[in-house]
Formats: structure tokens, sequence, C-alpha cells
């Protein structure tokens, strides 16, 4: 596919994720002579610190990166720094739709930040511009489209902040938004007012002042770290933030929220996996969408984060043509079963500036659990929930099952539509 003549940069300027004050050099990922050798299923050789490529992941390379050789392509700092962010990075392995080439292309301020990381482009067709993973991260004109009830913030979480980077909304537990960096920008976002934004930044101080928060407010004892991603951190920074919230005695657990091991597996190092262990209990959410995700790097990265004794549960977003079909979902989350990834939250997509060609019915979100439940294990049915505008929290939404009394008898449907009488002792 021949190259454009003219780059046409987007919105993002670095190549780095934005630095911490007093940021501490890391190591390249990689195991020291004195570390054990990890072994993962399902490939054949012994898996010594590094995510290994897959088939189908070495020949993309071949095809589109010959002079990169593969320990090259399995550094999480080399996928960050060659990521696409440009019209012409798209244009090497994708076939633009008009209506991507238009979105892209704008110059003004409109103009939309994109960044894919080079594992993550492998897995797009480049030629179907329905392809799910690729509606999820390509832009297109419709996100110019401002809906009614959009907002750049929907959820209301600038509302509800104390200090910079606290999101204080539930009695117990806080939001900590450690950074406003991401390894590859979904479109329909809820933080899109943050990921991508150069005039967004988060400094040591910053932190400090978080922390502080955190430890004077008694009743804070669930603290989750999310941003942005909070594994995009350099590992130092990433070890002295948890190491500090760990510390604080009231504070009983802390998540974190990612997408790494889905769009950057070989982010799980063996550095990371020390962090994660030696400040547990920790659990993590990630954010999953469509069950092309599920190669075997993701399944190796999250098999070594389940070794390393990570709880992890999934939180997957209802997109409109993308994974709202039953078929589509349930093969997603059973799948992910399978790598030991509860299957958590199904959320409604949050009203964003420009993403009501992403979001679907709340009846069609009730229709997918409607044919999960009683169809396939309950491990695998997620609550499906609406995150309110305006800072009004998560409520879940849940079929009609109780269709009321007859008599002291609560008449019940079950799965198949039977309708069935349950004695209520009162």
């Amino acid at each position: 596919m021949a190259k454009p003549s003219m780059v046409t940069e987007l919105a993002i300027t670095s190549e780095e994720p934005p630095p911490l004050v007093n940021e501490i050099p890391e190591e390249p990922p990689s195991l020291t002579a004195a570390e054990p050798v990890l072994s993962i299923t399902g490939f054949k050789r012994p898996f010594s610190g590094l995510i290994p490529a897959s088939n189908s992941t070495r020949e993309f390379v071949h095809e589109f990166f010959p002079h990169v050789s593969l320990s090259d392509w399995s550094n999480w700092k080399w996928q960050l720094q060659n990521s696409l962010r440009s019209v012409a990075d798209l244009q090497r392995f994708i076939k633009l739709s008009p209506k991507e080439e238009s979105a892209l292309n704008r110059t003004d301020s409109t103009r939309l930040p994109v960044r894919i990381t080079p594992y993550y482009t492998s897995l797009i067709d480049q030629f179907n511009d329905r392809h799910p993973i690729r509606r999820a991260v390509i832009p297109v004109e419709n996100e110019f489209i401002r809906s009614i009830g959009e907002e750049k913030d929907p959820l209301g979480e600038d509302h509800q902040s104390p200090v910079p980077g606290i999101v204080h909304r539930y009695p117990d537990r806080v939001l900590f938004l450690t950074t406003g960096f991401c390894s590859t920008y979904c479109r329909y976002c809820t933080r899109s007012r943050m990921v991508g934004n150069n005039r967004f930044r988060v400094s040591r101080l910053q932190w400090e002042k978080a922390i502080e928060y955190i430890e004077s407010t008694k009743e804070v004892r669930d603290v989750l770290l999310s941003g942005g991603d909070p594994l995009t951190l350099p590992s130092a920074d990433l070890d002295y933030l948890i190491s500090r919230i760990r510390a604080i005695p009231h504070v009983e657990m802390i998540r974190i929220g990612t997408k790494v091991p889905v769009v950057l597996p070989y982010r799980i190092t063996s550095r990371l996996l020390r962090i994660l262990r030696k400040n547990q209990p920790l659990w993590m959410s990630i954010h999953f969408t469509h069950p092309d995700e599920l190669t075997p790097e993701t399944s190796a990265a999250c098999g070594l984060l389940a070794d390393a004794g990570v709880p992890m549960g999934s939180q997957t977003v209802l997109l409109k043509g993308i994974n709202d079909d039953a078929e589509t979902l349930k093969k997603l989350f059973t799948g992910l079963l399978k790598i030991r990834v509860r299957p958590y939250y199904l959320y409604q997509c949050d009203p964003i500036i420009g993403s009501s060609h992403f979001r679907t019915p709340v009846s069609r979100g009730l229709e997918m659990i409607e044919n999960l439940r009683g169809h396939t294990t309950g491990y695998a049915v997620p609550h499906y929930v609406i995150d309110t505008p305006g800072g009004g929290g998560k409520i879940a939404i849940l079929p009609q099952h109780n269709l009321g009394n007859i008599g002291n008898d609560l008449l019940l449907r079950n799965y198949e539509g039977r309708l069935i009488r349950y004695p209520d002792n009162n």
C-alpha cells in the first residue's frame, strides 16, 4: 500500500507517557540471571520474561516490520514509541474509508487524538471498516456529532473531586486518576476529555496531595487506580505509588483499572509482577471489548497475572455494531473464564460527546443479559450497569423475572420463559 505524500499529525505530540517529576529510569523488561524462568502454556518454548509472539503476530511483523526483531517487538517500551498516531502511520497498515479519512484529516482545533499500539494494530482487519476492533479505535465523522445529553464529563467526576486526581463518589472508596496517558485510545472513552490531551499532566506533587487526602479520610478502605492507564507508568513510579497507598492503615484493598493486557500484553514483565505480588491484596479490572482480543499474547499476560495472585475481572462496554450480539458476548465471556478473568460489568456506553453511534438502547443490553442468563454458566454473566450521569453512581439493570404475587406465592419467569409459582413464606 503506497504511503501518502503528506503526513498529517494528530493531536498527540509526545512519544512517551507524560513523565512524573523525579521519574526514575526503568531497566528493560527482561529477567535477570537470578530470576526463575516462568512457563506459559500454549507456547512451544519456555517463557523467559517476555510474552512470546504468536504465529499470527509473527506474520504481521514479517510483513509490516521486516527489520524489527521479535525481541524489540516484544518490548513494551518499543510498542509505545512506535504506536500509530498519524494518518500516515495508519495508512501503512489500513485502507482507510472516506469517513475515517475525513475524521482524521481535520486540521482545526476539533481534530481527534489517536494512538494504537503496533500489537493491537495487528488485530485489525485492514480492508473492512466495520471490523469491531477497528471501529473501536479509529475515528469516524460521527464523533463530531453532539447529541442530546452528551457531555465532556457525563459522570460528573470533576464535580466530585475534593483534590486534583481524586474522585470521591462512594462513601468507602475513591477513584485515583494516576495519569492521562493510555497506550491505545478507545473512541468511546469516558475520559476522552483528559486522555490524549496534552494539557492534562500529572505530577508527583499532585500524587502526594491525593495520597494525603486518602490518608486523612479514614472511611476510605478501597482505592481504584485508573486514568488514563496506570500500567503505562514506569515501574519505579508505579511501585512507589502502590507502596505508598498500601502503607495507609485504613486502606484494605487496591484495584487497578487497565486495558494494558489487551492492547499491550508485553507490559506484563517480571518486574511488574514483583510489584503486584508484594502489594497484595490487589485486584485488577481489565477492559475487554470483543473475543478477537483473546489472543495467545493476552492469554499469556492474564495467566502471569493470575499466577502472581492477582484476581481479575473484566469490564466490557456494550457497543452498537461491535459487541451487541448475544453470541459475540457469550464467546467473549466464556473465553475470559478460560484465561481466569471473571466477567464483572457490562456497561451501557456513557454519553460522552460524539458517542451516539456507539450507544445501544438499554433494552438491547437487557436482551443480552436475557440471552446469557441460564444459557451459559453464571460465572460468564456480568452485571449490566448504567453509570448514571451527573455522578449518581452505577445502577444495575436487570431483566424482569419477578412478575408479582398470586396470593402468598411469587410468580417467577425462568430463562426459558416458563412461569413458575414459588411459595413465599411470610
